[in-house]
């Protein structure tokens, strides 16, 4: 059994909140129903004491919980191949390539990020979820942290419960963006496709800030930067503002031609074979030496050669 204990303060936005509310939003790693079996075990204490679920936040508590995780037992190291952008004793910067899965799951058991960490760094086997602190999908590029201690795992999880974690990304989208803005919208399971992420009432809590890089005919190159970090949150935004990412299979919606564009430009866009979304940039504070670190990966060849058929695609004449 892995143990971890944090202590985070109820914030001023979250007056009139259940207390499981509250603990599902600080504490994202963990579900609802996990946060609020740990409550009935006596694992959280707000100033001090034990509460029901249901009692209401007035702002300011002081949250102790104990976490309590079974030791994963059954992720196997793998000698596969890593792009590490930065290492010390306390953590792992690594780039991650589109179409690697990053825990094992059903119908990825081995060959995941994870398994390359375990055989790179074994002792990530005695960490929650082998060290990583977020995840990127299975078809997003780029850049994530992963803790090699336990003080390290506890310090990076609190800074990204406190929305402290910069996080930036690029993506292409179809449409053409007047201005970038702020979507901040409720991310929940969708209410009828389970396996998808939707905008909805009863989500929690969602904030993405974008802005536009570059307009071209028909679609919109765009940074992207998370304010909090949901299932899918990028990819649901964008496709709830009618900017789906290109090569969306999930939220993407029907293909974008650009007027009179060629057959070569519409094979580009039918072929591309993922989300065209990069996690470009990841800042916090070293766990250690308390100094901010920040680190930036380029844009992978795909997503590279994508934007040079959107730029031969501007010399179009309409």
């Amino acid at each position: 059994m892995i143990t971890e204990q944090f202590d985070i303060e109820i914030p001023d936005n979250m007056v009139g909140y259940r207390l499981d509310k509250a603990l599902a939003e600080l504490f994202p790693t963990y579900s609802r129903a996990r946060l609020q079996q740990w409550n009935l075990e006596g694992l959280v204490l707000v100033n001090n004491i034990q509460l029901r679920s249901k009692d209401k936040m007035k702002g300011g508590e002081q949250i102790h919980l104990t976490t309590k995780l079974e030791k994963k037992v059954a992720w196997q190291p793998q000698p596969l191949a890593l792009d590490l952008v930065y290492e010390d004793a306390d953590l792992l910067v690594v780039n991650k390539p589109a179409g690697l899965v990053v825990h094992p799951g059903t119908g990825n058991q081995d060959n995941t990020l994870v398994n390359a960490l375990l055989h790179y760094a074994p002792e990530l086997n005695q960490l929650p979820r082998a060290g990583i602190i977020h995840r990127l999908d299975k078809d997003t590029s780029g850049i994530l942290v992963v803790a090699r201690s336990l003080t390290a795992h506890t310090s990076l999880v609190k800074q990204l419960q406190k929305r402290e974690f910069v996080r930036k990304y690029q993506a292409v989208v179809g449409g053409v963006m007047v201005a970038g803005g702020k979507v901040d919208a409720p991310i929940g399971r969708h209410h009828s496709h389970r396996i998808r992420m939707a905008v909805t009432e009863s989500g929690k809590t969602a904030i993405t800030h974008y802005r536009v890089i570059k307009r071209y005919r028909n679609h919109t190159l765009i940074k992207v930067q998370l304010e909090t970090g949901r299932t899918h949150q990028i990819r649901v935004h964008m496709s709830y503002k009618n900017y789906p990412l290109v090569g969306d299979s999930v939220y993407g919606g029907r293909l974008r031609f650009p007027p009179k564009c060629s057959e070569e430009f519409k094979t580009v866009l039918r072929k591309f074979p993922r989300q065209a979304l990069h996690a470009e940039q990841l800042g916090f504070i070293h766990p250690t030496s308390e100094e901010f670190m920040q680190w930036t990966v380029p844009l992978p060849t795909d997503i590279q050669d994508l934007l040079e058929a959107l730029e031969q695609d501007m010399k179009t004449k309409v």
